[in-house]
This record gives structure tokens, C-alpha cells and sequence, in this order.
């Protein structure tokens, strides 16, 4: 091949990757005009820079700001508001009390479902300004809403508006709504605006109880203009623990919709950075350009019967946008591309163009980069937390500089690849494209049986069979025809590679490594002709280093890139003793005025107030004991009838505090009532660690608590009561952190921690 087909064929597909993520996004433009019957990102955007000015979770000072300015904007739209409050403890036994803000705009038609926009406007406790999560999600409904009452449309179906609370700490906002609300019953369909990070595409994540045929259907016909879901992403989404507030909908109301939620920038997730300066404008466009579409469409359609038993498959792609086909065609086009393969290979050795033994040589670069690549992969997010320990105390698993990764990587594969087809360059085109074709199919049939979700990686395979039929034809091929042929893998696969660790963590990088080796194999009928493979495999090595010498120079915090950093005061006023503890695996300078010693109280880390992923205390020191408040424990019953223990006890809060967290000894409960919500039979049957009970508490509230146990069951109690206050408390001088660390997230953090035990006899 001559050299300027090469660079051309080279930058084609260079560019046809750049499309496949230039097309997920719409660009925000600052200086736009927009009507007032569209969607403007800069309307929304003050929405969000107004929600997110202070911490916002549920008893926080700010909860209730945000609150009256939703209610407020609502109000100025026209709308009439109402709130719903009331406890409630979900599923995961997290108690609080939930306020919901609630409006309705009345239809024409008389019977039939409503439309629901859901989102919710409580942050994270206890730092995070929650600007992407979900300030975005509030923000994209209230200029959405704006946007279509004032077209003067009237829609035929009731749209019901509800912006939740209390989501943060366990969905608990939905959970009162699905429970007690009578708007419920006429809910047929939800649309909910969530966030995992600060930026990125936003991807369509369907909730559904039965198949997802009409839903996808419906979703297609309302034409989104940047549709971003594929059924594989779904199928990993319901393989992960995160809910949100659309799965209460669908588990406990059997109401379906449709999840909007963008993943990149993982690392402001639940942080004092979630802020509006950090969300990213294309990000909250792309709400926006699913929401008008989706809005119009659904208010109008009937949404009564959404329901179906067919599952399809789906998956965006430029210029076609979504693409759907149903499970039932999943084997037959696995047949067919099977049936297609036998056929070209007799005709191949027929032809005495195929030779055994030169197939056979074949699967030698085939395996050797796979495994190597595969290797790389797997134990570099490992290497890179020996190398860089701070790592370890970002929670996310997604560095700052986790995209230098993520390409350094990548390139790492790419080099590998050229360099194993580089060395095994005097193997006809023809013989080398039948083992990566077979390891495809390999692929294709696991998934058709086990992950039909991701049985749309078949169709790349037809492109892959029509460039092996050209090689087995033609001693030399066009090369803009390969170019063509190999553009569906590009486009189908390449946001994937960046997909999998921004969403999954950078421990996901050998999804990366894997899928562009993978991706290299669709595109052997192009690469295969290139005379400079080993110039390739050189420059690609060598990008690989340029851009790990970028990650590391960009491994520090800074003000940008801040340390994520812990401190607790816990005082046990059961001994009478107090220490300073931390989370941190690497001490930061803030914190080792107090963690004096690297030591570890192991009684303490195992059992203690509970973590989003169980994170343990790193680092304990002995702290002077100080005068905090405990709790008032009045224990108001404990009797027995008919060879059932009753014990009731009332715990009541005697500083500002923010959680209560009651933890038993192993002891079967047989029920529990809190606060007048009766824990689900699930959940006692299946406590981590003794936890009863966490109570999110809002204006200095009691906890009546009401326990069942069997005759001579012995109980104990541990009583933990934190305050989020550490910093401002007038009994500590804890000076400030400085401006490149943060709070870290997911931890109870900056707290006034108390411990108490209370035994019965």
C-alpha cells in the first residue's frame, strides 16, 4: 500500500472514533438565544448555580432553602404546590423524614395514565453542594416545564411534577410517595433526571418489570436528537447495586420509565466539588434535549399501556441514531453470520487462497495480545494505587487524571497489536482474519445466551465478513473500501473503551485494554496492508509513555484536583475515652496534626457507624476526652407476652446532631417499629453487622424505637450519634483544611461521634 492511502486510511478512522463521542453531546453555546418555548441551558443553569449555593442534604440549614425556591419557582410558573411529608425507611433501613414538592399540570384527557418528571433536590450529607446530583435533574425539569407551558399546548395526559427528598439516603422521598401518595395509581410513566459524576453524556437506563419492546419503541418514535443508551448498559446497570428513585416506581408501584444520568467526571461525585463552575454546560444541554422531545411526546401519547412481555435489543450509532431489533432475532443472525463464515471458508481454500497451517500461525498474535493486553489491563489500576497510595483515598476509583489513563492504556493495546501483526506480517491477509473472527464468535454466541443485552456486537461481524470475503477475492483491495467496512466497529465500540472504567472505576481499565485489542481485530482487513506496522506499534508505545508521564504529573492535588481528607472525634461514654480517626491511607498534612501515630483500633474499625462501600477506620490516635452530650436513652417497655419480649425505648438527641445509628448484638429480631415505620422483614432478616437503624435526624427529632424478640433473647445496643460540626464545634480549634483538600465523600466525615451501650437484663 502506498504511503498516503496509510496516513489517509489512518486519519479516517481517527476521525470516525472523534465522531463516535463528538455526536453523543449537543455543544452549549454561552452567547445563545433561545425562545421562550425552548429549552435554554443558560435559563437552567440558574437554577442550579441557586440550588447549589450551600450543602443541602435532609436536616441540613440549606434543606429547606432549596426547598422553598423550587416550591417558589414552581409557583411562578403557575403552578399549584403541595408538600408531602411523612417518615419512611425504604428498603435499606435508613430512617428519615421526607418532605416532597409536588405540582400537576391538568390534561384534556379525561381518563387515562399521567406523566411524571421526577427528580430529586436533597445533596449528599454531608458536604456535597450537589450541583450535578441532582441540581441538574431540578434544573432540567423547571426550565423544561417553563419551556412547555409556554407554547399554550394543552397535553391530553395530566403531567405530575414531583421533585423528591431524601433520595441520598435511601430513595426514602420516592418510597413515601409510591407508599402513601393517591397520584400514584394514575402514574403511567416516569422520566427521571439523575447524576453519577459532573459531566459526559447522559445515558437512557430503562426501569421495566416485564420487556422493554414498547418502552424503546416509544422512546425512537419521540426522537431524541442525542440519543445515548444501548441495551448492554441496561443489562450491567441492573447487575450493579445503584437504584435510584424510579426503581421504588418500578419494584414496589410497577411503574416503568425511563433513568437520564450522566457518569464522567466521577470524582466530584457526592463532594464539596459538585459545584456549578464543574458541571459541565454540553452535560445539562443534553438533559435538556431528551426532556423537550420526551415531554411532547409522551404528554400526547397514550402511556396506559406501555407494559409488554418482548425484550429488544438497541443501540445508538451516528447518523442512525438508535437502532433497535428484537431477542428473537438474536439467534438467527448468529446463524447466519456462522453459515456466511463456513461458506467463505470453503470458498477460501477452494481457492487455495486459506492454508491450514497459516491459520493456525494466525491465532499466535491473536492470543498474545489478548493475554497480554488482558494482563496490562487487569493489574494496572493495582500498580498504579502501589505507586500513587493517595489513590486509595479516592473513594470514586477514578483518579483526576483518569482519562490520561484510560488513553495511555489504550495506546498500550494498540502497540501491542501492531507490534504482534508486525512480527507476523508474511501471513496472507486472508488466513490472519480467521482467528480473530472466531474469537468473535466465541464472543457473539456467549453473549446471545448469556448477555443478550449485548447481542448488537454481531452486527460489525457482517462488515468483518464482507472485508474477508474482498481479501479472499481480490489480491489487493481498496483501502477506503476497508476504511467503509470497518467504520460500524468504530463507531459501535469505541465509546465503549472509555465507558467501562468512567463508569465501573479504573479498576475496569482491562475493559479497556480488551476492547481495543478487539476492535484492532475488526479492523485486521485495513491494518493488515499497512507496511509500517512497527513504526506503528513504536509511535503508539511511545504515546503510551507521553501520556503516563501527563497522568503522573497531574497524580498531585491541587486546588482543581483537591485530596479528599477525614477526621472524626469519637468518644465512647460507655469507657470514657476518646480518640481522633480518619479514613485516610495516606495522611495529608491537615490531618496528621491529629493522627499522630499510625495506629489502629480494630474493635473500633470493624464495628462502627456504616459506610456507603464498608470503608474501616485507617488511622486511630487517643484524643482528650471533651464534654459532649450524649443522648437521653429512656427506656419506656420491656415485657413479655406470650413468650414474645417487647422492649420500646426512646432516644432523644441532647446537642444539633445529624445521624443516629443503632447497631444490636447478634440477637434475631423478630420485628421492629421505628418512629411509627415498621422495618421490612427482609431487612431485619438481612442486617450487616448488627445495624438496626440509621436515623437522618432533622430538627433534633427522638427515635422511638419498638423491638420484638423471642423470650430470653439477651439484647444489647450500641448507640452512635454524630454531629457534622467537628470543624465549628466550640469545644475544638480544628483549623480549616487547606483549598487543594476536600471533605472526603461516603464516609461520616468532620464529626462529633459518641458512642453508648445500653444492656438489658
Amino acid at each position: 500500500m502506498k504511503k498516503t492511502p496509510t496516513l489517509l486510511t489512518l486519519l479516517l478512522i481517527i476521525l470516525a472514533t472523534y465522531w463516535s463521542f463528538r455526536v453523543l453531546l449537543p455543544q452549549y453555546n454561552e452567547g445563545e438565544t433561545v425562545v421562550e418555548t425552548e429549552f435554554s441551558t443558560n435559563r437552567a443553569l440558574k437554577h442550579v448555580k441557586e440550588i447549589s449555593k450551600e450543602p443541602h442534604g435532609v436536616g441540613f440549614p440549606a434543606h429547606t432553602t432549596v426547598r422553598n425556591y423550587i416550591t417558589a419557582e414552581l409557583q411562578k410558573l403557575g403552578l399549584e404546590t403541595s408538600l408531602q411529608e411523612g417518615y419512611t425507611a425504604g428498603d435499606w433501613g435508613n430512617l428519615s423524614k421526607a418532605e416532597n414538592i409536588l405540582a400537576r399540570i391538568k390534561g384534556s384527557r379525561e381518563s387515562g395514565k399521567a406523566l411524571l418528571l421526577l427528580s430529586h433536590y436533597d445533596s449528599n450529607p454531608h458536604s456535597s453542594l450537589g450541583a450535578s446530583d441532582a441540581g441538574s435533574g431540578v434544573a432540567t425539569i423547571l426550565e423544561g416545564v417553563r419551556a412547555f407551558l409556554n407554547t399554550n399546548a394543552t397535553p391530553k395526559n395530566d403531567i405530575i411534577i414531583l421533585i423528591s427528598d431524601a433520595e441520598e439516603l435511601g430513595l426514602n422521598g420516592a418510597d413515601l410517595f409510591v407508599d402513601k401518595h393517591e397520584w400514584l395509581k394514575e402514574v403511567g410513566l416516569v422520566l427521571n433526571f439523575e447524576a453519577r459524576g459532573s459531566g459526559g453524556p447522559s445515558y437512557m437506563l430503562m426501569e421495566t418489570n416485564r420487556g422493554n419492546s414498547k418502552l424503546i419503541s416509544e422512546f425512537i418514535a419521540a426522537n431524541p436528537e442525542f440519543p445515548v443508551a444501548n441495551s448492554l448498559a441496561y443489562s450491567i446497570y441492573k447487575m450493579l447495586p445503584n437504584d435510584t428513585d424510579l426503581t421504588v416506581f418500578r419494584e414496589d408501584g410497577d411503574v416503568e420509565g425511563f433513568n437520564f444520568a450522566f457518569i464522567d467526571d466521577h470524582f466530584d461525585y457526592h463532594t464539596q466539588i459538585d459545584n456549578y463552575e464543574r458541571l459541565d454546560r454540553n452535560t445539562l444541554a443534553h438533559q435538556g434535549s431528551y426532556l423537550m422531545p420526551l415531554l411532547a411526546h409522551f404528554s400526547n401519547a397514550d402511556i396506559s399501556n406501555l407494559k409488554s412481555f418482548d425484550d429488544n435489543v438497541y443501540f445508538n450509532v451516528p447518523f442512525f441514531k438508535m437502532v433497535s431489533y428484537p431477542f428473537s432475532w438474536i439467534m438467527p443472525m448468529l446463524g447466519i453470520a456462522i453459515l456466511v463464515f463456513i461458506v467463505l471458508l470453503i470458498s477460501g481454500f477452494r481457492k487455495k487462497v486459506l492454508n491450514v497451517k497459516e491459520i493456525l500461525k494466525g491465532f499466535i498474535p491473536v492470543l498474545f495480545t489478548l493475554v497480554v493486553n488482558g494482563l496490562v489491563g487487569f493489574y494496572s489500576w493495582q500498580l498504579l494505587k502501589w505507586v500513587y497510595p493517595a489513590y486509595n483515598d479516592m473513594l470514586h476509583g477514578f483518579t483526576y487524571n483518569g482519562h490520561a489513563y484510560i488513553f495511555a492504556f489504550t495506546l498500550f493495546s494498540l502497540g501491542t497489536c501492531f507490534y504482534a501483526y508486525y512480527r507476523f506480517r508474511v501471513i496472507k491477509t486472508a488466513n490472519l482474519l480467521v482467528a480473530p473472527f472466531i474469537i468473535w464468535l466465541i464472543i457473539c454466541t456467549l453473549v446471545a445466551v448469556y448477555l443478550k443485552g449485548a447481542a448488537f456486537f454481531i452486527i460489525p461481524l457482517y462488515s468483518f465478513l464482507v472485508a474477508f470475503y474482498v481479501h479472499i477475492n481480490q489480491k489487493n483491495p481498496d483501502a477506503f473500501l476497508l476504511v467503509f467496512l470497518g467504520i460500524p466497529a468504530v463507531f459501535i465500540f469505541a465509546p465503549f473503551v472509555q465507558m467501562f472504567p468512567v463508569g465501573l472505576g479504573l479498576k475496569m481499565i482491562v475493559a479497556s485494554t480488551l476492547l481495543t485489542t478487539l476492535i484492532f481485530f475488526l479492523l485486521l482487513p485495513l491494518v493488515t496492508k499497512y507496511r509500517k506496522k512497527g513504526a506503528l506499534a513504536f509511535l503508539s508505545f511511545l504515546l503510551f509513555a507521553g501520556f503516563m508521564v501527563s497522568a503522573h504529573m497531574h497524580s498531585g492535588f491541587t486546588e482543581d484536583r483537591p485530596k479528599p481528607t477525614s477526621l472524626l472525634y469519637v468518644l465512647d461514654t460507655y469507657e470514657n475515652t476518646a480518640k481522633w480517626a480518619t479514613y485516610e491511607h495516606k495522611l495529608s498534612g491537615w490531618t496528621s496534626q491529629y493522627i499522630t501515630e499510625k495506629n489502629t483500633d480494630s474493635a473500633l474499625s470493624k464495628k462502627t457507624i456504616s459506610s456507603k462501600y464498608g470503608s474501616n477506620f485507617t488511622y486511630t490516635t487517643t484524643a482528650p476526652v471533651k464534654n459532649i452530650q450524649k443522648p437521653t436513652i429512656e427506656i419506656q417497655l420491656d415485657t413479655v407476652i406470650n413468650s414474645v419480649r417487647s422492649v420500646r425505648l426512646c432516644i432523644t438527641p441532647n446537642r444539633p446532631v445529624n445521624r443516629l445509628e443503632v447497631f444490636t448484638n447478634e440477637v434475631d429480631i423478630l420485628k421492629a417499629d421505628v418512629n411509627g415505620i415498621e422495618l421490612s422483614e427482609h431487612f431485619l432478616k438481612n442486617r450487616y453487622g448488627g445495624r438496626l437503624i440509621t436515623h437522618y435526624v432533622s430538627d433534633k427529632n427522638y427515635t422511638d424505637i419498638t423491638l420484638d424478640l423471642a423470650e430470653g433473647s439477651e439484647l444489647e445496643l450500641t448507640v452512635y450519634e454524630a454531629s457534622n460540626d467537628l470543624l465549628k464545634n466550640g469545644l475544638f480549634s480544628i483549623p480549616p483544611r487547606r483549598k487543594d483538600q476536600i471533605p472526603m465523600p461516603f464516609v461520616l466525615n468532620d464529626a462529633i461521634l459518641t458512642i453508648q451501650k445500653v444492656k438489658f437484663d
